[in-house]
């Protein structure tokens, strides 16, 4: 009998048990992957923003709706390059760290049920 005669063996098994802690580690890596690329997005769209002069014209248009010479708003300090980096670095290290969390939790959680729903179901074969 041909290999291309035959059918391809199938195998439905069921994960039962996943190990947490390295859900954990795969989800802390994924995660620093999303903050990387959060923190790069922001750097490209501040210099974009600055370079077509968003942030001078924002400036004075909020100046304008103020009226009021002595209650302007800096807008350009508030939204320096600093400033904006810092927030996204912060907004970065908390969705690290709370993904890692949850994805740990999640899996504890999956492990203590799975005895109620049988776990996921997985079909494995040998199809070329």
């Amino acid at each position: 009998m041909s290999d291309a005669a035959r059918a391809p063996r199938r195998a439905r098994l069921y994960v039962t048990h996943v190990n947490a802690w390295s859900i954990t580690k795969a989800a802390f890596l994924l995660a620093v992957a999303i903050g990387l690329v959060l923190i790069i997005a922001v750097i490209v769209l501040w210099l974009l923003l600055n370079s077509i002069g968003v942030f001078e014209t924002l400036t004075r248009n909020v100046n304008d709706v103020v009226g009021n010479s002595a209650n302007t708003i800096d807008l350009t300090g508030l939204l320096s390059f600093p400033t904006v980096i810092g927030a996204t670095v912060v907004i970065a290290s908390v969705e690290i760290v709370l993904i890692s969390i949850f994805a740990g939790l999640f899996a504890v959680m999956y492990n203590l049920t799975v005895g109620m729903t049988g776990g996921i179901e997985v079909v494995l074969s040998d199809d070329y």
